[in-house]
C-alpha cells in the first residue's frame, strides 16, 4: 500500500467545517443504524415462513414434531434463565450473563451440530450446553463457585465456559486443524460476540484457519451490544464481510429466527466437513437484558429499542408459526408450561441443595509452593470473616 505525501500538506479544516463533517458522520451513522440489515430469514417476526433458494433444502425434512422440539427447547432454555437471574439475585450466585433474546441463534445453531462434532462456547451459550445435554446444574455450580465448570468435554463435546474474551477461537482452530489431520470428518464450531470480534485472537483464528484450512464454524452472535458499546463503535461493516479478507465465505442470519439459524449453520457445518474449510456466521440478535446481573443496561440505551426488538421475540415468532400451520394446539402449549413451572422448581432446589463456596480457595494454588505475602492476605481474610460471626453473636 502506497500513501499520498501531498496528504500532510493540506490545508487545515476550520471549525466549521469539521462541525459539518461530525454532524454528517452522525446523520450517516444513525441512518445505517435504522437501516434492517440484509440477512438470511426463513420465519419473519411475524411467524410467516419466507422461502430461500439456497437455506430450504437444509430445513426440507424438518417435521412438525422437530419445530415443536425447537420451540419447547427455546421455552425451557429461557426459563432456567430467567431462573438463574433470580437465583443471582437471592445471593445463591455470584454473577449470571443472561441469553435472554438469544434463544434461536443458540437452539438453532446447537441442534444443527453432530454428536461428534465438538464446541467451544464463551459463557452465554446455556441454550448450547442444553442441546449437547449438559446438565444445567453444573452451569450454575460454576457461578455459585462450587465447581470450575463441572462436566466432562469429551463426555459431551461441549468445551468449558471460556470466560477470556475470544480465547476459545484459538481453541477451536487448533482442534480443528487437528481432527483435519486425523482424517476426521467431523466439524468444530466456536461461539463468541459481537464485542470479542475486536479482539486479537479472533483475528489470529480467522487467518489460521483460512491458511490450514480447517473444519470450524465461527459462529458470532452480534447482540448489539458489548456490554456498554454498540457495534457500530468496532467495526465500519457488517461483521459476516470481515471473512472476505481472510479468505473464506460469510453470511449474516437473522438471529431471533431458529429455522434459519438452523438451516444456515448446518450448511456451515457440512462445508467444514466437507473440507471446505471455515465459515463465518453472524447471527444478528439483540441481548433484551443485561450483559451479566452486574450491568444496568438502561444507563446506555433506551426503552424504544428494547421494545422494538421484543417485537420480534424468537419464541413468539415460533409460536405465531406453530399456531398458523395447525402444528401445535393449546393442549401442547398447557403441557410445556407444567413442564417449564417443574422444570424451574428443580432448578431452584438443585442450586439450594449445593454447598457454600468454600472462600478460601481463591488462595489456594496462585504460588506452586507457597508464598509469604498470600498467607498474610489469607489471614487477614480469615480475621474479616470472623469479624461478622462476632456481630452476629452480639445481636
Amino acid at each position: 500500500m502506497t500513501v499520498d505525501s501531498s496528504a500532510a500538506r493540506k490545508p487545515r479544516r476550520s471549525a466549521a467545517d469539521k462541525a459539518g463533517t461530525t454532524g454528517a458522520k452522525r446523520t450517516t451513522r444513525a441512518a445505517a443504524k435504522s437501516t434492517e440489515p440484509e440477512l438470511v430469514q426463513l420465519l419473519t417476526p411475524e411467524g410467516k415462513r419466507v422461502k430461500n433458494a439456497e437455506y430450504d433444502a437444509y430445513v426440507a425434512g424438518i417435521t412438525p414434531e422437530d419445530l415443536r422440539g425447537l420451540y419447547r427447547d427455546m421455552v425451557l432454555t429461557r426459563r432456567f434463565d430467567a431462573e438463574a437471574i433470580a437465583l443471582q439475585r437471592q445471593g445463591e450466585l455470584g454473577l449470571w450473563p443472561s441469553l435472554l433474546g438469544q434463544e434461536a441463534a443458540q437452539i438453532g445453531s446447537g441442534r444443527a451440530t453432530r454428536e461428534d462434532d465438538y464446541v467451544f462456547p464463551t459463557y452465554r451459550e446455556h441454550g448450547v450446553a442444553w442441546c449437547r445435554d449438559v446438565d444445567p446444574t453444573k452451569l450454575l455450580g460454576m457461578f455459585r463457585g462450587v465447581n470450575n465448570g463441572g462436566w466432562d468435554p469429551n463426555s459431551n463435546n461441549f468445551h468449558l465456559y471460556t470466560i477470556v474474551i475470544g480465547s476459545q477461537t484459538l481453541h477451536a482452530t487448533g482442534y480443528a486443524m487437528g481432527i483435519a489431520k486425523d482424517g476426521a470428518d467431523s466439524a468444530v464450531i466456536a461461539y463468541f460476540g459481537d464485542g470479542a470480534s475486536s479482539q486479537g485472537d479472533v483475528a489470529e483464528s480467522f487467518t489460521f484457519s483460512a491458511v490450514y484450512n480447517a473444519p470450524v464454524v465461527f459462529f458470532c452472535q452480534n447482540n448489539q451490544w458489548a456490554i456498554s458499546e454498540p457495534t457500530e463503535r468496532q467495526t465500519r461493516v457488517p461483521l459476516y464481510q470481515r471473512a472476505q479478507g481472510f479468505g473464506f465465505p460469510g453470511v449474516r442470519v437473522d438471529g431471533n429466527d431458529v429455522l434459519a439459524c438452523l438451516a444456515v449453520t448446518r450448511w456451515a457445518l457440512e462445508r467444514a466437513r466437507a473440507g471446505e474449510g471455515p465459515t463465518l456466521v453472524e447471527a444478528f440478535t439483540y441481548r433484551m437484558g443485561a450483559h451479566t446481573t452486574s450491568d444496568d443496561p438502561t444507563r446506555y440505551r433506551g426503552d424504544e429499542e428494547r421494545a422494538a426488538w421484543e417485537a420480534k421475540d424468537p419464541i413468539l415468532r415460533l409460536r405465531r408459526y406453530l399456531e398458523a400451520s395447525n402444528h401445535a394446539d393449546e393442549g401442547f402449549f398447557e403441557e410445556l408450561e407444567t413442564e417449564s413451572e417443574a422444570f424451574g422448581k428443580r432448578v431452584r432446589e438443585a442450586v439450594r441443595a449445593m454447598p457454600e463456596p468454600d472462600h478460601f480457595a481463591i488462595f489456594e494454588n496462585v504460588y506452586a509452593d507457597g508464598h509469604a505475602l498470600v498467607d498474610e492476605e489469607r489471614a487477614q481474610f480469615a480475621a474479616y470473616q470472623a469479624s461478622f460471626a462476632g456481630a452476629e453473636g452480639g445481636h
